[in-house]
């Protein structure tokens, strides 16, 4: 429940200040509002991502007795992706860089823009992508032994499917893939929540 209060305030901080879409407007914002500049660079997103890697071991201690070796596949993938995912965002080195870039000459500047190109393309590069097509994966496992257990309803496993559908296009892909990003939002919370219900069923 907490990584979906997560993903509401997201949405908030969002819709209110979008992300800067150059590295020097980045670095801006970072000296002028660093916990901004943070935000912008998904540093809630990785907390949101912390618990659900733990939403998913959960799930597979829940399941385990449904299908082992499809629990194991499903973990396999959601480990490696999460872990594709912490290798690709920047938010403390792109501070740093922003510090380093407000004391630089202008010559140290351009370098320092460069490095932060360089941040950006790798936060929302291979890595990221490997991250989104692994946890759909992932996803998708757990929808289809979900529907197979008694603990979850078949709404769980429906959500489920309908948020791995939405993460079939990761968000770097243009335009299309922030609409499909932000509607995945809502089927995950949902999905999320009915997780939620059904885990505190099994814990009774």
């Amino acid at each position: 429940m907490a990584s979906v209060a997560l993903i509401a305030i997201q949405i908030v901080i969002y819709v209110l200040w979008p992300p800067p879409e150059t590295t020097g407007d980045f670095f801006a914002l970072l000296i002028a509002d660093p916990l901004r500049g943070l935000l912008a660079l998904d540093l809630l997103y990785v907390i949101s991502n912390l618990l659900a890697y733990l939403l998913y071991f959960a799930l597979a201690a829940a399941l385990w007795q449904v299908s082992r070796s499809a629990v194991v596949v499903a973990l396999a993938f959601g480990v490696l992706g999460m872990a594709a995912y912490m290798a690709s965002p920047r938010p403390v080195e792109m501070l740093a860089l922003a510090r380093a870039y407000q004391d630089a000459d202008p010559v140290a500047q351009v370098a320092l823009l460069a490095t932060g190109d360089g941040m950006l393309a790798t936060w929302r590069g291979t890595a990221f992508d490997v991250y989104y097509f692994f946890n759909l994966v992932t996803l998708l496992i757990f929808a289809v032994l979900m529907y197979r257990s008694t603990v979850f309803t078949r709404a769980t496993a429906i959500w489920a499917l309908v948020a791995a559908a939405l993460m079939a296009v990761p968000s770097n892909f243009g335009t299309v893939g922030v609409v499909f990003a932000l509607a995945s939002l809502l089927p995950w919370a949902v999905f999320a929540s009915l997780v939620a219900r059904g885990l505190d069923r099994l814990s009774t």
